[in-house]
C-alpha cells in the first residue's frame, strides 16, 4: 500500500508549518532523495526569517531535560549525553545560555554522532558570528537536521506500508501476488510523480536552483535589503582570467539580472543545470541606488569557479550597511 504524508508527518522533521505544508502538498515523492530536493528548495528559496525561527523554537538545547523532549531529538544527542560529564553539561548549559542571550534563539547544530566536547567547541567557535551570519549557519544546520528526520520518517512510512500490504496479502492468501504488486504500486507511484511534477527545466537535472545565488542583508536595519538591483556576469576575455585593468571589459558577459524581493532574495540569476561552466563570474550590486547616501555606488564581486566544483553550489550573499559591507561563500 502507498504511504499515506500529512502535514503531521512533516511537521516531525521540522518545526516550519509552511515547510510542511508545501511538503504535505507535493507528497507523494518519487524517493528519499527527491524529498530532500524539494524539502532545501523550500527552506532556502520559499519560507522566510520567521519560519526559521519558528522552526529553531522547537528545538530543545543540547541535554535539556526541563520540558519534553522527542524520541528522534533524544536519539540524535545520544552520543552528547553519553560523552559529558558533571562539569561538561555544565558548561555546555551555561554556553547555551550566553548564546540564546545574544542571538535569541537556541544553539543549533546536527548533534548527531557529536560528542559534547566536539559541540561546544563548535558553540564557542560560532558565539563570535554577527548575528546575520550565525541565522543562516543556523539555518544551514537545521536543513541537515531535517534531512536526517526525513530519512527516519522515509524508513517508519515504508515500514507501515510493508506491514499493511503483508496483513492484506494474508487475508487473501496471495503472499506471492501482494509482492509483486508492492513492486508495481511503487513503480506506479514514481511514474505519477514524475509524470505530475514537471522538472524545473528542460532535461535532467538534479538541481532544484541554480548554481550561483545570492541575497542581500542590510545589517544597519536588520532586515532583508528589497528594490536592490543584482547582475550576474561570467568573464569571456581572450585571457584565461580577467584583471582589475579590464573590470570595464566587454568580455563581462551578463548572464542574468534581477531585483531582490521582500527577502533580499532574487529570482534566479541563471539557468539551473547540475554543471555550472568552470571560469571566473562577476556579481554586482547597485547599491547606490538602494542607498544614495551611502559610501559605495555600487559593489562587485569576483569569484572563481573550478574545473572540480562545477557541480557544487555557490551562494555568494552581500552583508550591506551605508559604510561597509562583507560577504562570504555560502552553501
Amino acid at each position: 500500500m502507498e504511504p499515506q504524508w500529512t502535514e503531521k508527518d512533516f511537521l516531525s522533521c521540522s518545526g516550519s508549518t509552511k515547510l510542511a505544508r508545501e511538503m504535505a502538498a507535493a507528497a507523494p515523492f518519487a524517493d528519499l532523495d527527491h524529498a530532500i530536493q524539494f524539502a532545501r528548495d523550500i527552506w532556502f528559496n520559499k519560507v522566510d526569517v520567521k519560519g526559521w525561527l519558528e522552526a529553531f523554537a522547537v528545538h530543545p538545547e543540547i541535554g535539556a531535560t526541563s520540558k519534553p523532549i522527542s524520541q528522534w531529538s533524544k536519539e540524535e544527542q545520544s552520543a552528547a549525553m553519553a560523552t559529558s560529564g558533571g562539569s561538561a553539561m555544565q558548561e555546555l548549559f551555561e554556553w547555551n545560555g550566553r548564546y540564546k542571550e545574544k542571538f535569541g534563539f537556541v544553539f543549533l547544530i546536527c548533534a548527531s554522532g557529536r560528542g559534547s566536547p566536539e559541540i561546544l567547541a563548535e558553540l564557542k567557535r560560532r558565539f563570535v558570528n554577527r548575528p546575520i551570519v550565525e541565522l543562516e549557519t543556523a539555518a544551514e544546520e537545521e536543513m541537515k537536521i531535517i534531512e536526517l528526520r526525513l530519512k527516519k520518517l522515509f524508513d517508519s512510512k515504508l515500514r507501515t506500508s510493508s506491514s499493511q500490504t503483508a496483513r492484506v496479502s494474508a487475508g487473501k492468501h496471495e503472499v506471492q501476488k501482494d509482492r509483486i504488486g508492492v513492486i508495481g504500486g511503487h513503480l506506479l507511484a514514481v511514474a505519477k510523480v514524475l509524470s505530475e511534477k514537471p522538472t524545473v527545466t528542460a532535461g535532467h537535472t538534479s538541481r532544484t536552483r541554480p548554481p550561483i545565488t545570492t541575497h542581500v542583508l542590510d545589517v544597519a536595519r536588520g532586515s532583508p535589503a528589497s528594490g536592490l538591483e543584482v547582475l550576474l556576469e561570467m568573464w569571456k576575455g581572450a585571457q584565461s582570467s580577467p584583471s582589475i585593468a579590464e573590470r570595464d571589459s566587454r568580455s563581462w558577459v551578463l548572464h542574468g539580472s534581477s531585483i531582490t524581493n521582500s527577502d533580499g532574495r532574487t529570482s534566479p540569476l541563471m539557468a539551473i543545470t547540475d554543471d555550472i561552466e568552470p571560469g571566473f563570474y562577476r556579481i554586482s550590486f547597485n547599491t547606490g541606488i538602494y542607498n544614495p547616501s551611502g559610501f559605495f555606488p555600487y559593489v562587485s564581486i569576483v569569484f572563481e569557479i573550478r574545473e572540480s566544483q562545477k557541480s557544487e553550489h555557490f551562494h555568494v550573499p552581500l552583508l550591506l550597511s551605508p559604510f561597509s559591507f562583507s560577504t562570504y561563500r555560502g552553501s
